[in-house]
């Protein structure tokens, strides 16, 4: 399997699912993976503030691309076995950055670490923490 370059991954098309969550990559390596997210209404709850799930999904998708980047190299794909998301404030608008830094990276797993931040005043708005399994990406729904 040949490993996509950086270009490659932040410029691919989104999945319907990345579009609904409004989440972009600008930089993806196999130990630090940064994106953003515009957040308006389509991303709320009935409240008003954006749902959780928006957040536990970018720290799903973003230490999931950095985890697989990483093992890229030994036909294997990163597959997540544990979240752990914390929302820290709500907010109802505004862009996030999302930040995805690796915390340990081994042979059969890897732990990672994502902090979403107001691209506005900085303020941590959620971070989680995503345990993944390294397994052979031969039997992955997107093996060539």
């Amino acid at each position: 399997m040949t490993q996509p370059t950086n270009d490659e991954i932040v410029n691919q098309a989104p999945s319907r699912f990345f579009e609904a969550a409004g989440l972009r990559f600008t930089e993806v390596s196999g130990t630090r993976v940064r994106g953003e997210i515009h957040l308006g209404t389509e991303h709320h709850t009935p409240w008003g503030v954006v749902h959780g799930g928006v957040y536990t999904t970018a720290v799903e998708s973003a230490a999931s691309l950095g985890a697989s980047t990483a093992v890229a190299d030994r036909g294997q794909i990163a597959v997540g076995v544990a979240n752990s998301t914390d929302f820290i404030r709500p907010i109802s608008s505004g862009a996030v950055e999302v930040l995805a830094e690796a915390i340990q990276q081994g042979r059969s797993q890897q732990l990672w670490q994502v902090t979403i931040t107001s691209s506005e005043n900085g303020k941590l708005v959620a971070r989680g923490q995503l345990r993944l399994a390294n397994v052979s990406a031969a039997g992955s729904p997107n093996a060539s």
